[in-house]
């Protein structure tokens, strides 16, 4: 009996990520303790405004971009009484974004969770321990039903709290009314649970009040100094320093003055230049500031927007240069230099990720960023004119995970594993990182990557880099290619007689010098000691 083969799925077309539209740079505030106290008492005091703004824009519900803006409008009006017009143009703008963000969640969180009770209820339509019988012809996987009873009626109790939940949310969508909770929900979480957090009752009522405060200005173009709310006045004598004022809310005006000047310089470091031309010019600088409660520190954030570029080119253009493809997993990259043929060049390269066990969220942003710059810095050393990644989205693997990812404790690690890779902030990363050093990033679809690469490469490399490449630089391989719409599988032309190459073998991997960052296989940036190739 001939086994039927599963078909294809559509492979999508690669495309360019376009660079970011904004950066964001940050400082560290030295208030004193009477300055302290005043950035505490306007930031509670414009938090409970924002929190009443919301509420307001929350009872009208979806609008049409013209009722959006005359109760933008009407909103901004009443606040402006007690703090000023451009405080009631950052709060209202606030609530705005917090209404739009929290609505397109809750649209996702309903299409979840519909796609979970529908996978369990068509697998509780087949007998348990059965297979579905697929009519001849027809193209979708026949679907399985429940190993045994006990399972079964596990997923019928679990059916019933997700449609339950489902309900909830469906009458929430009615409503229009999406769940916000200021400050974060996972904090808020943490106070039935303080042990676990590890924090005491008074240490989570201050992380609460200050997660709840607002201190943000928007910029506005063409004004003196680039904000007339939150503004740096730059220092004639000091190119880069300067001192900050915050206008003070009319109803705080009697006790603390109209403006609050902080003594101590400010300037920045990161792209300190750019920051002082754009102050300089008066242009558009957007600031917030904020109390970091564990460390005991104020910082201040200094936000633009970025003109996107005349042009962004196609996947076509950028063909004929070299690309560095890279594979992302749970705990490392595996990336690879290809050419302008499709062909890896030099050595694999791994990078490790520190996603250790017991390991905080700043470590693990702190290896995804040193991951990407030793990325960027071999991408450059090997004159690549872009990257190449999966466009990566996890969403349909966490609504319907636990019935298509397999079962019991291997189904649980493995699960485990696709939720702990970081595909959505490595890509805003890279892409950000990137295009600072004139890199382009291309995404292409991650389907049959991995097993092509192992069917059509992973033999061939390890035997042409005496073990050094695995599985995952096979599939960076594969995704190098395809950003190149080029396919997985080489075929070469036939040999001459006599020729060391036989039909249908892949051609050796291109050897370079000792000397060149291509010969490194990720141990650190290019310039420190490579390791060499054993062939070479």
């Amino acid at each position: 009996m001939t086994r039927r083969r599963k078909p294809l799925r559509h492979i999508a077309d690669p495309f360019v990520v376009a660079p970011p539209a904004g950066v964001t740079i940050r400082t560290r505030l030295h208030p004193t303790e009477v300055e302290a106290a005043v950035l505490r008492t306007v930031g509670d005091f414009l938090g409970v405004l924002q929190r009443q703004d919301f509420c307001d824009r929350l009872s009208e519900g979806v609008l049409d971009p013209k009722a959006k803006a005359e109760s933008r409008k009407t909103r901004k009006q009443a606040l402006t009484e007690h703090t000023s017009s451009r405080w009631a143009g950052a709060l209202t703008r606030q609530s705005e974004q917090s209404y739009n963000a929290a609505w397109k969640a809750l649209l996702r969180h309903q299409v979840q969770l519909r796609a979970a009770v529908d996978m369990i209820t068509v697998r509780l339509a087949v007998p348990v321990g059965q297979v579905e019988a697929v009519p001849k012809g027809a193209r979708r996987k026949p679907v399985r039903g429940y190993r045994d009873q006990a399972e079964a009626f596990a997923k019928r109790r679990r059916l019933g709290a997700l449609t339950e939940r489902l309900a909830q949310v469906e009458q929430r969508v009615a409503q229009q009314r999406p769940s916000v909770t200021f400050g974060g929900k996972r904090l808020w979480r943490n106070r039935e649970h303080l042990a676990e957090a590890g924090l005491t009752e008074q240490e989570w009522q201050q992380h609460w009040q200050v997660s709840r405060r607002m201190l943000t200005a928007d910029g506005e173009s063409g004004k003196r100094w680039s904000n007339e709310t939150i503004r740096v006045e730059l220092y004639p004598a000091a190119a880069g320093t300067g001192v900050l004022q915050v206008k003070v809310p009319q109803a705080l005006v009697e006790r603390f003055g109209t403006h609050l000047l902080l003594t101590t310089p400010v300037g920045f470091t990161h792209r300190g230049d750019e920051w002082a031309d754009r102050v300089l010019t008066s242009r558009a600088v957007t600031y917030r500031i904020f109390e970091d409660v564990a460390r005991g520190r104020w910082y201040l954030d200094a936000s633009w927007t970025y003109p996107q570029p005349d042009h962004i080119p196609t996947p076509e253009q950028l063909r004929s240069a070299r690309h560095l493809a890279v594979d992302v997993n749970g705990d490392h990259l595996a990336a690879w230099v290809i050419d302008g043929c499709g062909n890896p060049v030099g050595n694999p390269i791994t990078i490790p990720l520190g996603n250790e066990p017991g390991a905080t969220a700043t470590l693990r942003d702190a290896a995804l960023r040193h991951a990407i710059t030793r990325l960027i810095h071999i991408a450059k050393a090997c004159d690549c004119v872009a990257i190449t990644i999966e466009d990566l989205d996890f969403a349909d693997a966490r609504a319907t995970g636990r019935e298509t990812m397999g079962r019991g404790r291997k189904g649980k690690q493995f699960r485990r594993t696709v939720a702990g890779i970081p595909t959505a902030q490595f890509r805003t990363r890279l892409v950000g990182m990137a295009s600072a050093h004139d890199l382009w990033v291309i995404a292409v679809d991650p389907a049959y990557t991995s097993k092509w690469g192992a069917q059509h490469w992973a033999k061939p490399l390890k035997q042409q880099t005496s073990g050094q490449a695995t599985t995952h630089h096979a599939a960076a391989v594969v995704i190098g290619r395809r950003g190149r719409r080029l396919p997985a599988r080489r075929t070469p032309p036939p040999p001459p007689v006599r020729q060391r190459t036989g039909r249908g073998q892949v051609r050796p991997v291109e050897q370079v010098p000792a000397t060149s960052p291509c010969s490194t296989r990720g141990t650190g940036p290019p310039g420190q000691e490579p390791v060499r190739s054993r062939s070479g």
